[in-house]
């Protein structure tokens, strides 16, 4: 036994130092940095945040480069994502009122995305992305064009890091930052716009994605209860 398990070590540590997985390292520290001067240094949270998650796609390209795809790299992925997402939103929470919208969008892309994996894992599928059998054209946008995809991501995320640069206190009206910005007529402005307009999809396809996730976790217990 203990042979066998000497033998199975350096395949396990392989894994592990995958180049696309220690891309995802630097990610994790890159937000830990960032996070810690969140208040102090928001310009250098902004640019220690954006590039993390401009990282997302260079550990994909190195996966795919080195053939290197693995499972554990696509779920510390997927949880870098979904963690640095919601660190952000709960800080937006305490800077504008009223907080429950962050909140909500917190609770709403952790339950869309955790039912996701979920639902792939009872299906038998090998990634979450893989959604051709799904009736709603959008979800099947999303998932099967990278550049549609890319789009909503980023607007999700400049959306956030737009909305912690503008804010001049801790008690901020959202509505109000929001139409005030729009209001004017800067390049800022447009790129608010553009980020609002992706986001509202992105929440639109979390929709989609928890409710397609739920049905087959349902199904699945329909069908196992028929089983003689």
């Amino acid at each position: 036994m203990a042979t066998k398990a000497k033998k199975q070590r350096p395949a396990t540590l392989s894994v592990y130092l995958y180049i696309p997985n220690i891309v995802g390292y630097m990610r994790v520290l890159l937000n830990c940095i960032a996070f810690a001067v969140c208040f102090s240094n928001k310009t250098l949270f902004s640019l220690l945040y954006f590039f993390s998650f401009c990282c997302d796609a260079v550990d994909g390209w190195c996966a795919r480069k080195f053939n290197q795809v693995s499972t554990f790299g696509a779920v510390l992925d997927m949880v870098t994502d979904r963690v640095s997402t919601a660190c952000l939103l709960v800080i937006l929470s305490q800077i504008y009122r009223p907080s429950l919208v962050f909140l909500s969008l917190l609770a709403l892309d952790i339950a869309s995305h955790w039912l996701q994996m979920y639902s792939t894992f009872l299906s038998g599928k090998t990634s979450h992305k893989d959604v051709k059998d799904s009736t709603s054209w959008l979800f099947r946008l999303y998932y099967g064009n990278r550049m549609f995809m890319g789009y909503c991501c980023v607007s999700c995320e400049v959306l956030y890091i737009i909305l912690l640069l503008i804010a001049k206190n801790q008690t901020e009206n959202l509505m109000n930052v929001v139409v005030e910005s729009l209001m004017q007529i800067s390049p800022l402005s447009l790129l608010l716009a553009l980020s609002i307009f992706g986001w509202s999809i992105k929440q639109i396809i979390n929709v989609i994605q928890m409710k397609t996730a739920a049905d087959v976790c349902v199904l699945y217990d329909i069908e196992k209860q028929h089983k003689p």
